[in-house]
């Protein structure tokens, strides 16, 4: 029964476009669609439902996980349809379940907005790339999207490091080797140390979670590869921030010096309903210039902000100028807007000036500092 139910569950996300489906004791399966909760019109789950809906997609390895850890994650392919990262955990003495959506087609850089300065950067020879946001803003799929540009693009080898394994990817122009942590190798920064004897061009870092796994990317980046990452900040200026905090006091001089050269830049991203359905995403984008690099390396990082604002001819743009142009191209309402500004009581009042102004197109519109 869980078999079949499990395989009806999938399917109608799938068709649905449903991001994620919670499976929990005491009500129906529901779906998160485009950000909003859904419960579906089915039974309620009983203790034994979840159960046997875990047993029925979860490896041994990971029950046993469960079973000692309290919580296990994976990821699994139903059919040629879609991938599920799937998390299995425990409350109140229950089993739930959350099982994320990967679509299977991978979108390129452009349709998902990305700036073409972006694209450019990642084709560099060497550095540190970022690409940070809150959980579910979509920087899996900014990331399976540039290592997929790559892939179609350079003749490089590429080494991802996931927990778990997210995008699937082809040998296409370049050899992909991906490696599941607690899988293939025991952690993020062991398998960077191992990766750098692989001959890869490029190493894609699932997560920045610990100092380890900080520091090796950064002496990979170092040492002429390029390096992708993700951290969970919400701006650019706070990315660096915290990369340099998470070392202690008297290695930050150091650390400062070297992200100066190893940074080349730093996507922060945010996800939005659109109006009419859909989602879009907003982004931070900051270039590692030389201007930036000396700000990180003499400690004036609360600059960064402003530079970003003067470095639009580099394609560098501030969350709240991307907030404020998906509103004024009437893609998303305001109320969303505001949600996710960094400064919301300055976009707000640009917001109302532009509304001003569109009836006296004469009059500029001024630009926050």
């Amino acid at each position: 029964m869980a078999t079949i139910l499990i395989d009806k569950l999938l399917q109608a996300a799938v068709k649905q476009g449903a991001s994620d489906i919670h499976i929990v004791v005491g009500q129906p399966p529901v779906f998160r669609l485009h950000g909003r909760m859904r419960k579906l019109e089915t039974k309620v789950l009983e203790a034994e439902d979840t159960v046997s809906l875990m047993k029925s997609i979860t490896p041994e390895r990971c029950q046993r996980e469960l079973q000692e850890a309290g919580s296990a994650d994976f990821g699994f392919a139903f059919g040629e349809l879609a991938r599920f990262r799937v998390s299995v955990f425990k409350q109140r003495g229950f089993i739930s379940m959350v099982l994320r959506q990967i679509p299977n087609d991978k979108l390129t850089p452009e349709q998902l907005g990305l700036p073409e300065a972006v694209v450019k950067l990642v084709t560099r020879p060497r550095g540190l790339f970022l690409v940070t946001g809150p959980t579910g803003s979509g920087k899996s799929t900014t990331l399976a999207s540039l290592v997929n540009y790559l892939n179609e693009t350079h003749d490089h080898h590429i080494i991802t490091i996931e927990d778990p394994i997210e995008f699937y990817h082809d040998h296409i122009k370049s050899t992909v080797n991906q490696r599941e942590v607690g899988v293939d190798v025991p952690s993020f920064s062991e398998a960077i140390r191992r990766a750098l004897r692989q001959d890869p061009d490029v190493i894609l870092v699932g997560e920045l979670r610990d100092l380890d796994t900080i520091e090796a990317a950064i002496s990979a980046a170092e040492t002429g590869h390029i390096v992708f990452g993700t951290l969970h900040t919400n701006s650019a200026q706070g990315t660096v921030n915290r990369i340099i905090d998470a070392f202690p006091g008297n290695l930050q001089d150091q650390i400062r010096t070297q992200l100066a050269t190893s940074l080349i830049g730093v996507v922060a991203q945010t996800l939005l309903p659109k109006i009419g359905g859909g989602r879009l995403a907003a982004y931070e984008v900051l270039i590692v210039t030389p201007a930036i690099g000396n700000l990180i390396r003499e400690n004036k990082t609360f600059r960064i902000n402003s530079a970003i604002q003067t470095g639009a001819k580099f394609g560098m743009q501030l969350m709240d100028d991307a907030l404020f142009k998906a509103w004024h191209a009437d893609k998303v309402t305001v109320e969303d807007v505001l949600a996710k500004a960094h400064r919301p009581d300055d976009l707000a009042k640009r917001i109302v000036q532009a509304r001003r102004g569109e009836d006296a197109p004469a009059t500029p519109v001024g630009e926050d500092q």
